[in-house]
């Protein structure tokens, strides 16, 4: 994406949402935010995405009125942008923001130790974590948080030794393509 489609879009989702604040009065749109705007470099299209506050239903009746209201809203851009040719404007639901709050309502439920809540939509696309259960030969402890190296195991003295360098064999991996290249031999 060049400097100036980013410019272009910048401007577009601004203009977009200022018409969307002021200038339409649909009563079918609700509460609705601009994220994005995202034009084709030929600026002969631009995808708007549009994040909504409500029920599934009042998305979809918001959806739809907006849906009805881009081509108003392309003809007023006209004189507001400067450019030879405003682009089709297509809306798209942006559902970043649930699935946002649904990560972090799975984190905290989880930190307080509860299985989370049953899912209530069918079409939830992101796994809901499950309690771990205890294995035969589990210690009563918690296991330690950090970077995967026990307590009683020894770390890496040195940095070769961590990339994977055979100790004595000078310069040999054993993965390749990686470290000093073998030599030929005759």
């Amino acid at each position: 994406m060049t400097q100036r489609t980013e410019r272009i879009d910048e401007l577009l989702r601004q203009e977009i949402g200022r018409a969307l604040e002021r200038e339409v009065t649909d009563p079918g749109i609700g509460f609705v935010t601009v994220t994005e705007v995202q034009t084709v470099p030929d600026l002969s299209r631009a995808l708007v995405w549009v994040s909504v506050i409500g029920s599934e239903e009042q998305r979809k009746t918001t959806l739809a009125a907006l849906r009805r209201a881009m081509p108003y809203i392309r003809h007023g851009l006209g004189s507001k942008i400067r450019l030879r040719r405003i682009p089709e404007l297509e809306v798209r639901l942006d559902d970043s923001v649930q699935r946002g709050s649904r990560v972090l309502q799975l984190i905290n439920e989880i930190e307080a130790g509860r299985i989370p809540d049953e899912i209530d939509d069918a079409s939830e696309s992101l796994p809901t974590p499950v309690p771990r259960l205890r294995h035969e030969g589990d210690t009563e402890e918690e296991p330690p948080v950090g970077n995967g190296v026990s307590a009683g195991a020894a770390a890496p003295s040195n940095r070769r030794a961590s990339r994977g360098k055979r100790p004595g064999g000078k310069g040999k991996t054993d993965y390749p393509g990686r470290g000093v290249p073998r030599r030929k031999t005759r």
